[in-house]
């Protein structure tokens, strides 16, 4: 048995690699190819059964999923977006598993109202695997990659938790309560919130005390788990949790990690998320002719296509009904709500120029608010510069894949339970139609919306704006050169002069032309680099915090100072 487990995960490991191969050639996304894969391996003689249990997949699969994808993602990104994703991911996921359950109750009356919706919860949630690796390849604009990235994170928490209250309304035979519902969600997310924060903070902490990259990875390897497993111990969202310690995490590693540990945990998640959900790809392949020999036993094929072609029609005319407000909303009311922000802007700023700080207290608070007056301005001008466009939400609404959240979270529903066969097997087959029909169609869609791209030489006249303003704040906090002390003495004026016109922008671009000179100057060079260098990253935290570069800019610009304290650790 060992040996045949070994067997089937190395052939499952290769046909992963391949499908990889085979999708960045033709451009079909890979989740398609791997369930295809999937199903045909499943026919091949003499391969043998293997049934996945669900809760390893909502436990062991999941946290460390999301946790990938948080903890890359910019908080700066969410936070512009953070109304759009909660309406598609908590809104929308509620009203789409009542409408179905509501629907598929009165058109097929043995499946219970309870069942019904809880195939409605399972099926609600999208995934955006798929959509983003098309999205990435054919270049889809930023924020609607921000959008799917962050509805498909936070929309399996408000699935999972529909779920729970239809499951224990079948256990109990007593029906769904929409109050129940309300207040368990209530205090999913609430728990959720304050569970995952602590988590995040704690291990960030631990992880800046510790000087060890297999520590620090070991560490991150964990962090999904602690926050996952306590929070749903106390029945609040462990999926959520595990979200909100990624995020907090990626925001906090940009001033508490050393470079090398950043680069480290980015590589391991990245190979640790494409095993993980090639993995699950393909085992819902390989499940799916098991689920429907099962299903043949309490339903006949015209009920289940019946049954599948409604729920993917409601899934379809729900989405694109959701988006219809938020679409609205932007095309007539954007230009006022940016007009009416921009006179707040304006009447703030009046108020803080008219201050006069007694203290250095009230000047710190001043700065403070002449940063978040910043933000604000940075806000207005990224709506006006990256609106939503109509094309914009055909995309969104067009992008609606069903994969791991589906497949695993349908299979907890308790089995004895009837017509849960016909439940499960409609769930994979949702999921399979949505991954083909929009996998498929939205390379052409997004083609046909023709999205302007950024020119190469925007971007990196981007980066270079930011990379001068970080190193002349560096500069104002620390002094010029000439002023630079090391031990109480002043700098050799001779390592003055070498170092002057390296400083800003190529921080260390001359280093290597000192490797032969005295010691002592060569140490100090290395210091001052290394103190400018740390000033340049809170200058750089500060500029994030205000928004006013797009999140590649700073993440480029991040990664050049990363080099830089590479080359720094090492003479």
């Amino acid at each position: 048995m060992d040996h045949q487990f070994l067997l089937v995960a190395g052939a499952g490991l290769a046909i992963m690699i391949t499908a990889s191969v085979f999708a960045r050639r033709t451009g079909v996304a890979a989740p398609l190819l791997l369930v295809g894969l999937g199903i045909g391996a499943s026919y091949l003689p003499g391969t043998p059964v293997i049934h996945v249990e669900p809760e390893l997949i909502l436990a062991g699969v999941l946290p460390p999923l999301l946790y990938s994808s948080a903890v890359q993602l910019p908080v700066l990104d969410v936070r512009r977006n953070v109304a759009l994703i909660a309406w598609q991911s908590v809104v929308m996921v509620i009203v789409s598993a009542l409408a179905i359950g509501a629907l598929v109750h009165a058109l097929f009356p043995e499946i219970s109202f309870a069942l019904a919706t809880a195939l409605g919860a399972v099926v609600s949630p999208t995934d955006a695997v798929a959509a983003t690796a098309i999205g990435h390849r054919i270049g889809l604009p930023p924020r609607l990659m921000t959008v799917l990235e962050g509805e498909s994170l936070v929309n399996d928490a408000s699935a999972l938790v529909v779920l729970r209250t239809a499951i224990a309304a079948i256990a109990a035979s007593s029906g769904f309560s929409f109050g129940h519902t309300v207040l368990d969600f209530g205090w999913a997310v609430l728990g959720a919130v304050l569970i995952g924060l602590l988590v995040g903070w704690l291990t960030a902490l631990l992880r800046q005390r510790l000087d060890d990259p297999v520590l620090n990875t070991t560490i991150s390897f964990a962090v999904p788990f602690l926050a996952y497993f306590p929070a749903e111990e106390v029945h609040a969202s462990g999926v959520l949790a595990v979200v909100m310690a990624g995020l907090l995490t990626g925001a906090l590693g940009s001033k508490r990690f050393s470079a090398r540990d950043r680069q480290t945990q980015a590589t391991t998640w990245t190979t640790i998320s494409f095993i993980l959900e090639s993995a699950v790809f393909l085992a819902m392949g390989y499940q799916l002719p098991e689920l429907l020999d099962a299903a043949r036993a309490e339903t006949t094929t015209a009920e289940i296509t019946g049954l599948v072609l409604l729920v993917v029609g409601l899934l379809i005319v729900i989405r694109f009904a959701g988006l219809a407000w938020p679409a609205w909303r932007e095309r007539f009311g954007r230009k006022d709500r940016n007009e009416q922000n921009r006179a707040k802007l304006g009447q703030f700023e009046e108020r803080l120029d008219s201050l006069t700080p007694a203290g250095q207290r009230e000047e710190n608070r001043l700065a403070w608010a002449r940063r978040r007056l910043a933000r604000g301005r940075a806000d207005v001008e990224f709506e006006e510069r990256e609106p939503i466009t109509g094309r914009g939400y055909v995309v969104v609404g067009w992008a609606g894949m069903r994969g791991v959240v589906t497949v695993a979270a349908v299979q907890t529903i308790p089995g004895g339970t009837p017509h849960v066969d016909t439940v499960v097997l409609a769930a994979f087959l949702v999921a399979l139609i949505t991954l083909v029909l929009f996998g498929l169609t939205l390379p052409m869609v997004i083609g046909r919306m023709n999205f302007a791209a950024e020119s190469a030489e925007d971007k990196r006249d981007s980066v270079q704006s930011l990379l001068r303003r970080v190193g002349e704040d560096a500069i104002d906090t620390l002094g010029p050169l000439e002023e630079q002390t090391i031990g109480g003495e002043r700098l050799d004026p001779e390592l003055v002069t070498t170092m002057k016109d390296r400083i800003v922008p190529g921080l260390v671009s001359g280093s290597s032309q000192l490797r032969n000179a005295k010691p002592d100057s060569f140490e100090q060079m290395m210091i001052v680099q290394r103190r400018y260098l740390d000033a340049m990253r809170d200058a750089l935290g500060v500029e994030r915090s205000i928004g006013a570069y797009s999140s590649a800019t700073y993440r480029q610009v991040e990664a050049l100072l990363d080099a830089i304290e590479q080359r720094l650790g090492t003479r």
